[in-house]
């Protein structure tokens, strides 16, 4: 048995509060992590607000997850205690159903979220499946890899899955703490990158992140003046917006992809797509081997992204900075 010192919401909307569990013997697949850093993505507030409708309280946020193994199950390979590693939004997989075996195990229809209907990262410790604790590899910096493992993977899933080339010009809709990241690897990845934001107060940040240029999004004539050239358009905002806009924006081919959470049924005019056979769609956070080949790709290219550090003991202090929409860009809790 495990006790587990944590932060905890009762119930819905309400404050964090310290909170003790204890997690039984441990599984003979399973990893415990002593917590270092811990992301705050904006899921976690939804989850505290229970938005989706499945959260489970007492709930213990946190699912960007950076530290180290403090013990393994006996079947566990490739891990023991003292490694450095990392866990994201899913915790485990059934690793033998269609999409576990061709390699998608984050479509498994049975996968595990680290906080769904389980306590998570705001905590000392956590525990996870040994397939989805990911070994960080040398050189990457901890400090700041703890977004990585949600809001890095999907967006960097993306580009992979649409097949971005380095020669596209490509666009980002919304530059905060998913768009801000969408450019710095856009950049890398050798595109021509377009930034859409309403917040004229942002240009020189988001210029400096790496995109080529800021269109204002609220401004029909800055969106008419790019009709037809760009390849990808990336939406990371979870608003509706004038979609039709964004798919005339599209060079033919073009596609159109959310990972930004939608609640509303998006408009999308069918004859938009008909004529240049344009094409929408989505997708969560990625594969294990792709969080790796992200992780690699960060390291290779110094890309972070960019962070403010609050203490473990202050959540309550970071969750207000991050509702009241004034995270620039990502917020990481130290344990």
């Amino acid at each position: 048995m495990r006790k587990i010192q944590a932060y905890a919401a009762k119930e819905a909307g309400a404050k964090l509060e310290k909170f003790e569990y204890e997690l039984p013997e441990i599984g003979k697949e399973e990893v415990d992590i002593k917590v270092h850093y811990c992301g705050l993505c904006h899921s976690d507030l939804s989850m505290i607000n229970n938005d989706w409708g499945m959260s489970e309280f007492p709930l213990v946020p946190g699912h960007e997850i950076v530290g180290e193994v403090l013990a393994v199950g006996s079947d566990v390979q490739g891990l023991k205690a003292g490694d450095k590693v990392g866990m994201g939004w899913n915790s485990a997989s059934c690793m033998h159903c269609n999409s576990c075996l061709d390699g998608d195990q984050h479509l498994c229809g049975n996968a595990e979220a680290t906080i769904v209907g389980r306590h998570g990262g705001f905590a000392n410790a956590v525990r996870g499946h040994w397939s989805w604790v990911i070994p960080l590899p040398e050189g990457l910096d901890i400090k700041k890899a703890g977004p990585l493992f949600c809001g890095g993977i999907t967006v960097f899933n993306p580009i992979v899955l649409s097949g971005v080339q380095p020669t596209d010009k490509v666009g980002v809709i919304g530059i905060g703490g998913l768009g801000h990241m969408a450019i710095k690897f856009l950049k890398a990845w050798g595109c021509e990158v377009y930034a859409f934001s309403s917040n004229p107060n942002k240009k020189d940040m988001i210029l400096n992140m790496g995109a080529h240029q800021v269109i204002d999004s609220t401004k029909p004539e800055e969106l008419e003046g790019i009709a037809g050239s760009l390849n990808f358009i990336l939406n990371t905002t979870n608003v509706t917006l004038d979609w039709g806009s964004f798919l005339t924006a599209l060079a033919p081919k073009g596609k159109l992809h959310t990972v930004g959470a939608v609640l509303e049924p998006m408009a999308i005019p069918a004859f938009s797509l008909i004529v240049g056979e344009k094409s929408v769609g989505g997708s969560p956070i990625g594969s294990i081997a792709l969080t790796r080949k992200m992780l690699e790709f960060c390291v290779r290219h110094d890309i972070y992204p960019t962070v403010e550090e609050f203490k473990m003991e202050d959540v309550n202090k970071a969750l207000s900075h991050l509702e009241e929409g004034k995270a620039r860009f990502r917020l990481v809790l130290k344990a």
